[in-house]
């Protein structure tokens, strides 16, 4: 949180850590960035089965660490909060609600839209009907144009929303922090404060794209 506030910008984990391009970090990785700590998220184990032919496993996870990736709806909020609590008990998570529109509309060129929850090992991956590749990911000026089973058609549809390597700004378009702690929020943010509890009550959410 203090790397957010200080640079205002929310980097991918390409750019904060540009080593071991493709290879799957099997765990959470703190690094140090310009003198602040921040934590990379673990890859997921992906079931080669999974993937396009004509792409290959460390090949989109390195497309995936130079993306940011954002919720879009309450509701996948919700369901990826849960899960990372479950998957790491020990944790503490805040959550990002930002602007959506004039967010996306200022990283135009730089926006992307996925059908999928794209980092995830699938339950049964022999019952998926599609296959994992950085074609997943549609332009945002290609919305409604490009249209096949792998991307999104209906706003319904979009289950993240992906910036190419950074997100700048990012004081600009946030409008709440929900964390258990709210000692942990900067100076800057903290008249933005929220308990995490009120994310599972809170109406009109489902406007925002959330992280």
């Amino acid at each position: 949180m203090p790397a957010l506030a200080h640079f205002d910008t929310v980097l991918s984990s390409y750019s904060l850590h540009p080593h071991l391009a493709g290879e799957r970090r099997i765990k959470p990785k703190e690094v140090i960035y310009d003198h602040y700590t921040a934590t990379i998220n673990a890859h997921l184990r992906i079931p080669e089965s999974m993937m396009d032919a004509a792409w290959t496993l460390e090949q989109f996870r390195a497309a995936l660490d130079r993306h940011v990736f954002f919720w879009p709806t309450l509701k996948d909020c919700q369901k990826m909060l849960d899960t990372y609590t479950r998957r790491e008990p020990g944790e503490m998570f805040a959550v990002l609600e930002l602007e959506a529109y004039s967010l996306m509309l200022d990283h135009y060129p730089a926006v992307k839209l996925s059908k999928y929850d794209s980092g995830s090992s699938p339950r049964f991956p022999k019952h998926c009907t599609y296959k994992k590749s950085p074609d997943m990911f549609l332009p945002l000026d290609e919305f409604k144009i490009k249209r096949n089973h792998t991307v999104p058609v209906n706003p319904s549809e979009i289950r993240e929303v992906l910036f190419e390597e950074q997100v700048k700004h990012i004081t600009k378009y946030l409008r709440s922090i929900y964390i258990e702690d709210s000692k942990m929020i900067p100076e800057r943010w903290q008249r933005l404060a929220r308990p995490l509890s009120e994310l599972f009550i809170v109406q009109g959410f489902q406007d925002h794209t959330n992280k």
